[in-house]
């Protein structure tokens, strides 16, 4: 495609990303800064190894974290840039099994509120994109999980979210993309970008009820 270069990159290699950032950064003019490699880890905390606990935050985390620092001088220096980090509705609240994603999504939204502080005095501006449900294969290319016979029922009530009648009420991609660009060209130093109407919708809930009646709710719609 016409002016679209495309580089392979793995977030969870430190070499190999601070070798291809240098390049980008040599060879082109940065304005945006995307953060949008991630995949979901589902399941009990019990059914999980350690090493697929490392790798959702090694890739969800710490890749946000090392390419958001290797850009970061480099807009310090032109005084300017946008850095937008993708979190979830997960990132700015809990779910059953969903704890280690939820960890590192949290840890992005966090990440991305203090690390704005630090950088608004150089002009540059830090946002978060936060969707709902989205219409992709996410479910099926980018889940890993595990099972555990403790939590079956609980387990069982969760994956009626991933079902195929409650995917097709998920929104587009091209919708969240909107929200995306909107955030990268709106001049704003607005933080968080909420994106889709499920995401919305559970958001505002948890705003206007409050976090502790929201927490109840949830519990009691899984029979907890």
């Amino acid at each position: 495609m016409e002016n679209i270069t495309v580089v392979k990159l793995d977030v969870s290699k430190n070499e190999e990303l601070e070798k291809i950032i240098a390049e980008v950064l040599e060879n082109h003019t940065i304005d945006v800064v995307l953060n949008n490699a991630g995949y979901g880890l589902i399941g009990p905390l019990e059914a999980f190894t350690d090493e697929q606990i490392q790798k959702q935050i090694e890739t969800n985390l710490m890749g946000v974290i090392r390419v958001t620092k290797a850009f970061t001088p480099y807009f310090r220096e032109k005084k300017d840039g946008v850095l937008i980090n993708i979190t979830s509705t997960f990132g700015l609240m809990g779910f059953p099994t969903c704890s280690i994603y939820s960890a590192t999504k949290f840890a992005v939204d966090g990440f991305s509120e203090s690390l704005g502080y630090e950088l608004a005095q150089f002009g540059i501006k830090v946002k978060v994109v936060a969707p709902g449900g989205i219409q992709t294969d996410f479910a099926g290319r980018s889940l890993d999980g595990a099972f555990h016979e403790s939590y079956g029922k609980l387990i069982s009530k969760v994956q009626e979210g991933y079902s195929p009648e409650q995917i097709a009420n998920y929104s587009k991609p091209e919708d969240i993309a909107e929200v995306i660009f909107e955030a990268a060209t709106d001049g704003k130093t607005q933080l968080r970008y909420v994106a889709g109407k499920d995401a919305h919708a559970l958001y505002d809930e948890r705003n206007e009820i409050g976090v502790e009646n929201y927490v109840q709710k949830v519990k009691a719609g899984f029979g907890l």
